[in-house]
């Protein structure tokens, strides 16, 4: 990490893959790629920052909500993080690569992405809630 902040201060970017599931289906472990830019002055709704949180882990999970905090989740989530202060935040996400081509997050489908997941976060817990009782209904 601090070769990344270092590569960040001097204003450059930096590509690495990220661990974990929580953003999946849009960032997969082991097979997809991130670039990280300097922060901007203020994040919006849908940037992923990367951030550490209070107990020094680093998370890369998308903003939901911003105002004076932000509201950060990650896409494989349902739990929110809130409360986050822009000092948490260490960098943003700008582009990313998902099998093998690169995705600006300034692209039209992009965006539409974000839009549809969030807003269908309500349906698919749900789903997973459903598709979790079958699962031990039918075990038994």
């Amino acid at each position: 990490m601090p070769l990344i902040k270092e590569k960040l201060a001097e204003g450059k970017s930096v590509t690495f893959s990220p661990r974990g599931i929580s953003m999946l289906p849009m960032l997969r472990q082991g097979k997809d790629t991130v670039t990280l830019s300097p922060l901007p002055a203020r994040l919006k709704k849908y940037d992923i920052p990367l951030y550490q949180r209070e107990d020094g882990k680093y998370v890369l999970h998308r903003i939901v909500k911003a105002g004076e905090t932000y509201t950060c989740i990650g896409d494989n989530q349902f739990a929110a993080e809130e409360g986050l202060s822009h000092s948490q935040m260490i960098a943003v996400v700008t582009e990313f690569t998902r099998s093998g081509k690169v995705h600006s997050v300034n692209e039209l489908s992009y965006k539409l992405y974000c839009r549809f997941w969030h807003c269908s976060r309500p349906l698919r817990r749900i789903w997973r809630g459903v598709t979790a009782r079958l699962k031990r209904t039918f075990k038994k």
